[in-house]
Order: structure tokens, then C-alpha cells, then sequence
């Protein structure tokens, strides 16, 4: 019998008989025709007898007159030696009454397999084993973090869902879609923030919403859009911020995620961009919240009468917007040939048509020159890295009341949109002007 505590190699033959043999006949003519070839050191019977060498399994079948089969034998002797015990059963040429040829196929070292089960087995036990219970210290200290942040999240009205420990006491909030993005807001920092859990959204933060100055912070995927379309239905939201196209706000790191929200849109610029004219919600006094939340600041370097007194001369608008009260485009074609200045007004009617259309903002200076043109939700940043060189903007997109607010605080004197947004504050040192009514 083979003793697979000494095996080292194995013999593995191919034989083939012209005519019909079985395995005893096959074993018979191993021994029978190997008798005496190799003298009394290699006799295959006192090997075997002896454990040196295994049990001699054949596998053999018949078909067509003819027998196919294989051998297989195990061997506890070195290499040499147990190659010539595979040469000896190639001399083999007949099995019991039938004309036989038997090949060495292969020999297998036993050894060398299990120094491969041992080396696969030992990579497994590493990563299975010693990853689960070897710890660096920067997991040890991103586990206590992780913990911490999940003591912190805390669940809000009936629906209890998942938000930030400030929610309740901050004044603006923001709405994230799932649990897992609330948990790395709170990775960096943020905690005034809510999840809606899908694209129904709960009354919770239809309620909210309407007490707080709201930011849409969702996925740049389908869903994300999906879910702003449902707030701009249900809630009462003031910016939507998307993280890039792709990815999802749980995945976001700190520097994209302080990116998207910086580069958060105005409501009312994304309902002009999905074509959402009469909404059938009724928005809140959108001046009283702003008035309560944002603070007030100087807007203009120089009295009314020094600004006009620096823009009058040059003409560069016929009618002075003052109050937030804004002039369609049509109305101020009407009123320059009144006042003799058609060749002042064709400048900026060029640009307003150029740009319709494409959510793009040019830049000028005093001489009416363009400094650059960017993309309207980049234009609040714009113009807040300024150094003064720019006089005023024309962009396709809606006046809002942050972009006036900046607008002033940088000393343009025009802005010329497509349409004028929900405005609580007015300064009286720059003019707006809007293709809309």
C-alpha cells in the first residue's frame, strides 16, 4: 500500500492494448515483465512489500477492440531512481495476450505540491488572519474617529432620520441624500446636516426647509437630479450643490467636498435651467428669512452722488435701476433714442445675445473690454478673487441677491442678467438691468 508519509514522487503512464485487458492482467504484466531487469535492489515486489514503493493504481476501459487506460505509481526513492523505474515500464510489450505500449506521461513531485499548498495557504492566513487582528495606528485612530462620529449622528422627528448633532440650532442646513453621507460630513466637520433617504421626502424636512436657508447637497449621478427635482416640489430650498459628475457625496473628500459647496447654484438659477416657470408651492417671504439670517454690510466705497457723478459722463446705462427695481432690455432700447444714445447701448445688447443660452458670464473692465468669461456658477468666485479690475458683469443667469451683494462689495457699477431673483437688499451704487421683467 502507498504510505503517504514517505511518497516523493509519482509515476503517471498512459497504456494502450490492442485488444481487451483489465487491470489485474495490467498489474500481472507490471510485475511479471519487470522481474529480474533491474536486479534484486529494484524488484517492484520487495519494494513494495517494503513501503518504497505505493500501491499500483490502473485505470482502464475498453472500447472498439481496443483497451486505453492510465497508471499511476507512488514512489518513496530519489529522482535517479525513480526515473528508472518509470524507463523499466516502458519496456513492457505485451499484456496478457495482447500486444501493449506503455508511455511515460509525467512524474510528479509530491513535495514540490505541497510547497505550493503551503505558500497559497500561508498568503490566505495572512490576509485573513493577521489583517483582522493587526491594527497600524492610523486605523487604530480612524476606528476611534469612526466611533465617535457615529455617537454623534442623531435622528430627527418621526421619521428619525439621520442628521447632524446641529441641525436644530444652525440656521442654514444642508440635505444630503443617505445616512452614509451625513457620517462623512461629520468626518470633516460638518454637522448641520440631514439625509431625505430617497427620493421621497420625508415631511421632517419639508418643515425644516421652511425655517432654515436650505442647501441640496446630493450625488453627481441621475439619482442626485432626481431627488433636486423632488425638493424643488415638496420643500423650499434656497442652493443646490452636486459632488462631480460620477461620484457620490459619502465618497468625497475634504477639499471636494468645501469645492462643490462653494460652488453651490441659486434655486432660482436651477429652476430657469430645468424649465420650471409656475411653480404650484407657494414659497415663503424669502426677504424676511434673508433679512433675519444674513447680516448687513456697507456696499458702496463712494456716496450716490460720486458714483453717478463717475458714471454719468460715459454713459454707460440709460436709466439707473435703483431699489432692486430692474428694466427689461426691450424698455431700455425704447428710452436710448430718447436720450441720444444708440451707439452707447449697442455694446452690451451684443453680449446679451451672444451669451443667451450658454450659463456663461463675461467680465469688463471701465473701457468696456471683456477680462473673461467663466461659467455662471463659478461667478460668485470670480468675483470674490478680484482685485478691482472688473467694472461690471453681463451673464446669463439670474441677479440674485448674493451675486449683488458681492457685486457691491467689489464696486461694479452694472450687472445685466437674464432675470432678477428674490432680492431683500438693494445698494443704490450699482444698476441692474435684466432681459426679463
Amino acid at each position: 500500500m502507498q504510505n503517504v508519509d514517505t511518497t516523493k514522487y509519482v509515476i503517471y503512464a498512459d497504456i494502450t492494448a490492442e485488444g481487451i485487458v483489465e487491470r489485474p492482467d495490467v498489474v500481472g504484466a507490471i510485475f511479471g515483465q519487470t522481474e529480474g531487469l533491474l536486479g534484486s535492489d529494484l524488484d517492484l515486489r520487495d519494494l513494495q512489500k517494503t513501503g518504497r514503493l505505493g500501491r499500483i493504481d490502473v485505470q482502464i476501459s475498453s472500447a472498439g477492440g481496443r483497451s486505453n487506460g492510465t497508471i499511476s505509481i507512488p514512489s518513496s526513492f530519489d529522482k535517479v531512481e525513480t526515473a528508472i523505474l518509470a524507463a523499466a515500464l516502458e519496456t513492457i510489450d505485451r499484456v496478457g495476450p495482447c500486444i501493449a505500449r506503455i508511455g511515460i506521461n509525467r512524474i510528479e513531485d509530491v513535495r514540490a505540491s505541497k510547497r505550493r499548498y503551503v505558500i497559497d495557504r500561508a498568503k490566505r492566513i495572512i490576509v485573513e488572519m493577521f489583517a483582522e487582528n493587526i491594527l497600524e495606528t492610523e486605523e487604530i485612530t480612524e476606528e476611534i474617529k469612526q466611533s465617535v462620529r457615529i455617537e454623534e449622528i442623531t435622528h430627527i422627528g418621526s421619521d428619525r432620520l439621520p442628521a447632524g448633532p446641529n441641525v436644530h440650532d444652525s440656521d442654514a442646513i444642508l440635505v444630503v441624500e443617505g445616512r452614509a453621507d451625513v457620517l462623512n460630513l461629520l468626518k470633516y466637520g460638518i454637522k448641520n446636516a440631514v439625509a431625505v433617504g430617497g427620493t421621497n421626502i420625508p415631511p421632517t424636512v419639508t418643515d425644516l426647509c421652511a425655517k432654515k436657508v436650505v442647501t441640496a447637497f446630493t450625488d453627481g449621478d441621475r439619482g442626485g437630479e432626481l431627488i433636486i427635482k423632488e425638493l424643488l416640489q415638496v420643500a423650499d430650498i434656497d442652493y443646490v450643490a452636486r459632488a462631480p459628475e460620477g461620484k457620490s457625496v459619502e465618497d468625497l473628500t475634504q477639499k471636494e467636498i468645501v469645492r462643490a459647496l462653494r460652488q453651490k447654484i441659486p434655486v432660482e438659477q436651477i429652476l430657469d435651467q430645468y424649465k420650471i416657470r409656475n411653480h404650484v408651492k407657494r414659497r415663503r417671504d424669502l426677504t424676511t428669512k434673508r433679512k433675519s439670517l444674513i447680516k448687513e454690510r456697507p456696499f458702496c466705497i463712494r456716496n450716490v452722488a460720486e458714483r453717478a457723478e463717475a458714471i454719468a459722463p460715459r454713459m454707460i446705462m440709460p436709466r439707473e435701476v435703483i431699489l432692486g427695481v430692474a428694466e427689461p432690455i426691450g424698455e431700455i432700447e425704447s428710452l436710448a433714442s430718447e436720450i441720444g444714445a444708440e451707439t452707447e447701448r449697442e455694446w452690451y445688447i451684443q453680449h446679451v445675445d451672444e451669451l443667451d443660452g450658454t450659463l456663461s458670464a463675461r467680465l469688463f473692465d471701465k473701457e468696456q473690454n471683456i477680462l473673461k468669461e467663466v461659467a455662471v456658477r463659478d461667478l460668485a468666485r470670480e468675483l470674490k478673487e478680484s482685485n478691482g479690475s472688473i467694472n461690471g458683469v453681463i451673464f446669463d443667469g439670474v441677479v440674485t441677491q448674493r451675486i449683488l451683494d458681492i457685486a457691491a462689495e467689489k464696486g461694479l457699477e452694472y450687472l445685466i442678467g437674464a432675470k432678477l431673483g428674490n432680492i431683500a437688499k438693494s445698494p443704490v451704487c450699482i444698476r441692474v438691468i435684466t432681459k426679463e421683467a
